[in-house]
């Protein structure tokens, strides 16, 4: 075969897992319709504990202590203070991080779109719009979600958290200075049929420092989602009504992921990384973390089939999804869907009640629930606190069943 591991794409999820299989030893080449070297648009943001225990703390272009969150419904609500720093990649940074050791490997990079995937037993042939035919024992897809090469169930619509954001100056701040919000609900500057009618959407924003600001305007998980023009519209209702307009924008941003996608096919031979495989976290929507901690799990899997060279190219990419979805996660990924299933129905009083209520969990649960560092046990554990400390209202949502939930808690038991 041309190479041990063909990687589709040039993303953040294609040059994390061609920088670890790169790290072990494994031959590895790439193709995707833009070059690995094409500036990266969205916004990357990872809690400080998280990337301090990963040592990436000098890749981030900023760091806030100073993270806060609004759960009232008006003006002048107090602030919830989470007591955990909170950063945002320097996107540049973390991309040379990945593509230097690719380079320095000599990895080819193949522009061109795949077109095709054929499978056998000493491994694959890619095909793509520019006549190329790219030979590998194992091809690993990190085209997003949108892959149609990848099998995966058909489990109804898949809910997409959607965003518009700015980076900019403005009147003044629309937020303090040195800031951080990770959610703002509060919605006073909604109409009663905009509060009661339409889907609920908070503020994501943070302070850049030298009067450059980044605001955006996010709603959860929904089918379908919400579209940009009303998260747009929102978003400069909600900076008119504290009194801030928009004096120049630097960048724009149109962000929407699925979260509640099903796990792919864990018995194909097409490996996947990223998106494509599902690793977009169901409940806060965060990956970046979760490449660095699952990629050196995977590369490693991947060499030490590939030392065999006895080993078909099926048993190989069986032994990866192994390595990259165990048992363990699997349920996890069910149960955070379950929870996910349940936030899609709330309106925005009831949302509003259950995050003042999850954040007062002790910080190792909520701060664990969102980056995927938890046992499943201890998951479990937070689940329930969070469900015995809830205000009925809450409650009552959490115990309604009116949509996939039964089927995706029988996954705790048979993922």
């Amino acid at each position: 075969m041309g190479v041990d591991v063909l990687v589709i794409g040039a993303g953040p999820a294609a040059l994390c897992i061609a920088a670890a299989l790169v790290d072990r030893g494994v031959s590895v080449a790439g193709v995707a319709p833009a070059s690995p070297e094409a500036p990266w648009q969205n916004t990357y943001g990872i809690w400080g504990p998280e990337v301090d225990a990963l040592g990436m703390t000098h890749l981030l272009g900023h760091r806030w202590s100073h993270t806060t969150s609004y759960f009232g419904a008006a003006l002048g609500t107090e602030a919830f203070a989470h007591g955990i720093d909170y950063g945002l990649f320097d996107k540049a940074a973390l991309q040379r991080h990945w593509l230097t050791p690719c380079q320095a490997a000599g990895v080819p990079w193949t522009c061109a779109a795949v077109t095709g995937i054929e499978h056998h037993s000493l491994g694959s042939v890619v095909t793509t719009d520019q006549g190329d035919r790219l030979e590998a024992r194992l091809v690993i897809d990190c085209s997003g979600h949108h892959s149609p090469f990848l099998k995966r169930p058909d489990e109804g619509p898949v809910a997409g958290q959607a965003a518009y954001g700015i980076v900019g100056r403005f009147s003044k701040p629309p937020v303090e200075p040195g800031q951080f919000v990770l959610m703002d609900y509060r919605c006073d500057h909604l109409s009663e049929a905009e509060r009661r009618c339409g889907a609920p959407t908070f503020l994501y924003a943070m302070d850049f420092g030298e009067g450059r600001f980044f605001v955006e305007e996010t709603s959860l998980a929904l089918a379908p989602a919400v579209p940009y023009g009303v998260l747009k519209d929102r978003l400069l209702k909600r900076l008119a009504h504290r009194g801030v307009e928009l004096l120049a924008m630097e960048e724009e941003e149109f962000c929407l992921f699925p979260m509640n996608m099903p796990l792919p096919d864990l018995e194909q031979q097409l490996l996947a990384f990223g998106g494509a495989a599902t690793l977009v976290h169901p409940a806060s929507g965060y990956m970046v973390g979760s490449l660095l901690r699952r990629a050196p799990l995977l590369a490693e899997a991947i060499a030490v089939g590939l030392a065999d060279g006895n080993r078909s190219a099926p048993s190989l990419a069986r032994d990866a999804w192994q390595a990259l979805w165990p048992l363990e996660l699997q349920r996890k990924h069910a149960l955070y869907r379950f929870g996910l299933e349940k936030l899609m129905r709330y309106p925005e009083d009831q949302l509003r009640q259950f995050f003042a209520t999850f954040f007062a969990l002790p910080k190792g649960q909520w701060y664990g629930f969102l980056t995927n560092t938890l046992t499943l046990p201890a998951l479990i554990g937070a689940m329930l606190r969070l469900f015995a400390v809830a205000p009925w209202t809450v409650r009552w949502g959490l115990m309604q069943q009116q949509g996939r939930e039964l089927p995706l808690m029988l996954r705790l038991l048979k993922p």
